[in-house]
């Protein structure tokens, strides 16, 4: 076996409390294994001359990317399904490992940014919002369907629920016991208690945008507001891991997914690659502009006005128009600085 010093490629299989190293040489050849607990492994790689040092982007691999490039590696993350294709035989820690140094030596891997830790925090807040509203949503189906059985049937939205369960709990001929009265203001008071913790997570989301001059930037954009900005800034930073705005609008399943076979090509719809999280956002926030197209007259809203009336409304929104130019207008932003200048 060789010296430690002579690797130049190593992969990290990250665990929570073991960790799995495989390193190479220039020339691809094995010259480290080895297994190593939580403790060990900055030290064991604060002893490692400098190298290109790879691993799956998943939980906890910002931090510990973070954490190695202060002992002067060069680190990468890479997503788990270029990973994939590299595993020989059987999955195991070790195979995984050697997969990973493997997928970092190729030139032409695509990797993951690393995140910062303020980039992480907004990031956080989002998800933190964005299971508050999952749970305030079954929250409120849970209070339209109990009333169903009773026979008192509430329209879709939650405005209609807030609106009418002050007025049935009031009415006091619509042949709801007592008891289940009690448990209805109970259940109310937990969904209003939802409402101002999903509340206090935007008002801290629109102080974070106001503070973060890139978010700013790139909220000037139509169909783009401060949950949006936040939310693309927290997941890509200056976004300059990607060559063009068409790249980066692929990361997130907003191009046409390709089936092309015998020099035929053939356009599918949108790939849905990627984050469906700033996806959604991304779309509801064209669909707003396609929707306000109507009552403008400058280029932007006409070329709007056009697709809509020959591809329709939600094409025009996703795929063919805005919500995919509005991605490559933020990458623009991203990358390269400057302010957006709204069509004329």
């Amino acid at each position: 076996m060789s010296t430690i010093k002579e690797i130049a490629y190593l992969g990290i299989d990250l665990g929570k409390n073991t960790f799995h190293l495989c390193g190479t040489d220039l020339a691809g050849h094995p010259v480290l294994k080895k297994k190593l607990s939580r403790k060990q492994l900055l030290p064991f790689l604060a002893n490692l001359e400098h190298s290109l040092l790879g691993m799956e982007a998943c939980g906890g691999s910002h931090y510990w990317a973070r954490e190695i490039s202060k002992l002067g590696h060069e680190v990468r993350l890479i997503s788990p399904q270029f990973v994939k294709p590299y595993v020989k035989s059987n999955k195991n820690d070790y195979n995984d490992a050697e997969a990973i140094c493997e997928a970092v030596s190729r030139p032409t891997m695509r990797f993951v940014a690393i995140k910062s830790v303020e980039q992480q925090d907004i990031q956080a807040l989002h998800r933190i919002r964005q299971a508050i509203v999952k749970t305030r949503t079954a929250q409120a189906n849970q209070i339209r369907g109990l009333l169903g059985e009773y026979g008192i049937v509430i329209p879709q939205g939650i405005t209609w629920l807030r609106r009418r369960i002050p007025e049935i709990l009031e009415d006091g001929e619509n042949g709801l016991t007592a008891r289940f009265r009690a448990w209805l203001y109970t259940l109310y008071q937990e969904l209003q208690a939802l409402d101002k913790r999903v509340e206090g997570c935007t008002r801290e989301i629109v102080q974070l945008f106001n503070s973060n001059e890139a978010c700013q930037r790139i909220g000037a954009i139509e169909g783009i507001g401060p949950q949006t900005a936040t939310a693309l800034v927290s997941a890509y930073g200056h976004a300059r891991e990607f060559k063009n705005g068409r790249q980066f609008s692929a990361s997130l399943g907003l191009v046409p997914r390709q089936h092309t076979t015998g020099g035929k090509p053939q356009l599918l719809g949108i790939s849905k690659r990627g984050d469906t999280y700033l996806r959604t956002l991304l779309i509801h926030g064209a669909r707003s502009v396609v929707r306000c197209a109507g009552n403008k007259s400058d280029s932007r809203s006409c070329w709007i006005q056009r697709l809509s009336t020959e591809r329709g409304s939600n094409r025009a929104a996703v795929a063919v128009a805005v919500a995919n130019k509005n991605a490559r207008i933020v990458w623009a932003l991203l990358s390269k600085g400057g302010g957006y200048h709204p069509a004329t």
